[in-house]
């Protein structure tokens, strides 16, 4: 059983499309009982998948800190794994999920503003580790880069400058396919062209490296 946190206060991150596909991926590909558990006030992830056709993920909104608290531990009796979509915010109710999940995922975009945001989340994950002994284990991903750029170096060179979280190699680049999926309550592996295939894939090789951990 993993409890999965993805986490980080600035919007446009790709947190919800990053717990949305983890979750899908982890039904249809590991074969495991996924729950997703919708912490963000804006409910991006919950009313995607409530829109997908075919497959069903079982979901959850839960916002309050006291929820996250209470019943993640409970959802975690019940199912194998479970995604939690965190807050556009560095909250309590994020705290909340951290002090709960096994594994923390931070998409971080290739940006000054994105960079800075994801310090100020890995303090917040060292907090819980301090009180957990060492948990949740923190990883960051590098999202939304643009291929070729000198943005997307310069942003992996500072990320695995972090001490304390460890930067996945695999990295999301923008996609229009990407892009659609939310307003098509679907998945990459959903659509169809060359841009989805190859965002699959992406997305394939991260949660291969994220099980890893």
């Amino acid at each position: 059983m993993t409890i999965y946190a993805v986490a980080n206060q600035k919007g446009g991150s790709g947190k919800s499309t990053l717990s949305v596909h983890l979750a899908y991926w982890l039904i249809v590909n590991q074969q495991k009982k996924v729950i997703l558990v919708d912490g963000d006030a804006q409910r991006s992830s919950s009313q995607w998948v409530e829109g997908m056709e075919g497959l069903k993920i079982p979901h959850q909104v839960l916002q309050s800190p006291d929820d996250l608290l209470e019943k993640i531990p409970e959802l975690a009796e019940q199912y194998e794994d479970v995604v939690v979509d965190g807050p556009a915010s560095l909250s309590e109710s994020t705290r909340a999920i951290l002090f709960r999940a096994d594994i923390a995922l931070i998409p971080v975009q290739p940006s000054g503003v994105d960079l800075r945001s994801a310090f100020d989340a890995i303090r917040l994950v060292k907090q819980a580790q301090s009180v957990r002994g060492g948990e949740p284990k923190a990883a960051l991903l590098l999202s939304r880069a643009v291929k070729g750029t000198k943005l997307k170096q310069e942003a992996i060179e500072v990320l695995s400058q972090i001490p304390d979280a460890k930067l996945l190699k695999s990295v999301i680049h923008q996609r229009q396919a990407i892009a659609d999926t939310s307003g098509q309550s679907a998945v990459v592996w959903q659509l169809q062209g060359k841009g989805a295939t190859d965002a699959g894939i992406e997305y394939d090789r991260l949660f291969q490296e994220v099980m890893k951990l």
